[in-house]
């Protein structure tokens, strides 16, 4: 017998985009308790807010309607991303390979607010790892004998990166423009489940 979020997720793919009160209505259940289920399954990430529909009533607030998210439903890029790493990457030397995944390493550290000359190293880390994660790293840092490391909790690649594991140097180019220092990869891949990478800094 299913749960009531089953249900409710299951109402969802059916109807591919509902709102709180479409779920109480055709489920019998209060909204409160619709409401209840949709904040558990958005926090899961097994929907997502996919529009508004407008409330018909003159200053009436727009009822938000939700659907599959986009994780679950799954999409094209992960083949189009291996096709234009194929294109770009298969045709040029090791050397060459390398200086345009600094480039574009660079490119994705562009919005990243470099410390002046007065920031703290720690803040310096705090502002990065703040970046980091607007790009889906769900990184953070730790301080180490050997200087600070930052971890990646997730790669935002994980789709590719069995085939293109020289991503890796495009993450390090991002972590240098950032931080301005060298960087290391120490760990790959480390950890089961989800896996996690770590970089060590200077």
């Amino acid at each position: 017998m299913p749960t009531a979020r089953q249900e409710v997720f299951t109402y969802i793919r059916k109807r591919r985009a509902v709102s709180a009160f479409d779920i109480a209505r055709d489920l019998a259940m209060t909204p409160a308790n619709a409401r209840h289920h949709i904040a558990i399954l958005k926090k899961d990430g097994r929907i997502e807010e996919v529009g508004k529909r407008d409330a018909g009533i003159k200053g009436g607030r727009p009822t938000k309607i939700y659907g599959i998210s986009r994780g679950i439903l799954g999409d094209g890029l992960p083949a189009l991303s291996h096709l234009l790493l194929d294109e770009m990457l298969g045709s040029v030397n090791a050397h060459q390979r390398a200086d345009l995944l600094k480039k574009l390493g660079k490119r994705l550290a562009s919005s990243c607010t470099r410390g002046s000359g007065n920031t703290s190293p720690m803040t310096h880390l705090a502002e990065t790892v703040k970046y980091l994660n607007k790009l889906g790293y769900q990184s953070r840092w730790e301080a180490h004998a050997e200087g600070p490391r930052i971890i990646l909790g997730q790669c935002p690649y994980s789709a590719i990166i069995q085939n293109h594991p020289e991503l890796c140097e495009m993450d390090a180019a991002l972590l240098e423009e950032c931080l301005g220092e060298r960087v290391k990869q120490i760990e790959k891949l480390a950890g089961e489940g989800i896996r996690f990478c770590v970089f060590g800094v200077g």
